[in-house]
């Protein structure tokens, strides 16, 4: 834009200037030498009163701007563009077998990362705890829960049955990994405070002729206010009776075949119960099992175990029980 404003500046500069040669000449031809010079540095005040810069001046301004005008056409031929047809790519016999070998690490980690639990559960089903550890397992976790813990096992029965050589005490529920509790109803759903607070003691015989299992159930079990739910109490029925039998059958594993529940009174939330069951007979995959409900009571303080809920029950072995899974043995 500059050098075309000089150029017309230029351009008039000429007409201007042709319009004062006449005088010039005419004064030229008067023969006086100081005309002449006059009538030059009256040129020169017409210029500068046209344009407000001198002819010198504006001669340098044109030469610079069409220097800089000129500078980026040097510097674009100077710097030529990449070709990306020319680019050196690495044959496909490279390529190849780094892309198949980044697939194959991006899927087997996503496999190690999403099947990391599931290894875990397996490893701890194949090595479960033992009876004797399952019993120092449990940790509290409230004060309200401990102090629950503590009377459990300072309870006279509870202390019986612990030296009594015919039982084995456990606690099963914690033979179950940790990852699939959430997956047992009363190993994990119905386990908590406010439930069943604490995992259930369990005493069985070698034999499966007696069961003992001592529980404390909370207020978030009723059905009506107070009072635990008809179908909890069903519920622990059906898995103790079914306990009691398991070691009399061939693969120690039974599913319900019948229940029958009498309730003989209401159970009053809050407190520690205690469920008794006895194997009555057994042929081959079938078993029957009677058990009840009742209070829990210090014979040796002259009381006496009040009766709340009885059941009876007939287990059956499946016949592909040997390859039956299951998550407690």
């Amino acid at each position: 834009m500059s050098s075309a404003r000089i150029a017309v500046s230029r351009h008039v500069g000429l007409s201007r200037a042709g319009a004062s040669v006449a005088p010039l000449r005419r004064e030229v031809g008067g023969g006086s030498g100081i005309s002449i010079r006059g009538s030059r540095v009256a040129a020169k005040a017409r210029w500068k009163a046209a344009f407000g810069i001198d002819r010198r001046i504006a001669g340098q301004l044109r030469w610079q701007s069409g220097i800089s005008s000129s500078e980026p056409q040097v510097q674009a031929q100077q710097t030529p563009q990449p070709n990306p047809d020319t680019a050196a790519k690495k044959p496909l016999s490279i390529r190849l077998p780094l892309a198949l070998a980044l697939t194959l690490f991006t899927f087997g980690a996503g496999f190690i990362m999403a099947g990391a639990p599931a290894v875990e559960s397996i490893r701890a089903m194949a090595n479960p705890p033992t009876d004797a550890e399952t019993l120092e397992l449990f940790q509290p976790p409230t004060e309200e829960v401990a102090e629950i813990e503590r009377n459990l096992f300072s309870h006279p029965l509870t202390k019986r049955l612990l030296a009594d050589p015919k039982y084995i005490a456990a606690r099963p529920h914690l033979k179950i990994p940790e990852a699939l509790r959430h997956q047992n109803l009363t190993g994990g759903t119905l386990l908590g405070p406010d439930k069943i607070a604490v995992p259930p003691l369990q005493f069985t015989t070698e034999d499966g002729s007696s069961f003992v299992s001592i529980q404390y159930l909370g207020t978030a079990l009723c059905g009506h206010p107070g009072i635990v739910h008809g179908g909890l109490l069903a519920t622990l029925l059906d898995e103790g009776l079914a306990r009691c039998c398991f070691p009399a059958l061939p693969n120690k594993v039974a599913v319900t075949a019948s229940l029958k529940i009498d309730y003989k009174a209401p159970v009053m939330a809050g407190q520690i119960i205690v469920l008794r069951a006895e194997m009555t007979k057994v042929e081959g995959r079938k078993a029957w099992v009677k058990g009840w409900l009742e209070t829990l009571a210090d014979e040796s303080k002259g009381e006496k175990a009040f009766v709340l809920t009885e059941g009876e029950a007939l287990f059956i072995e499946p016949k592909h029980a040997a390859s039956l899974k299951r998550v407690v043995n």
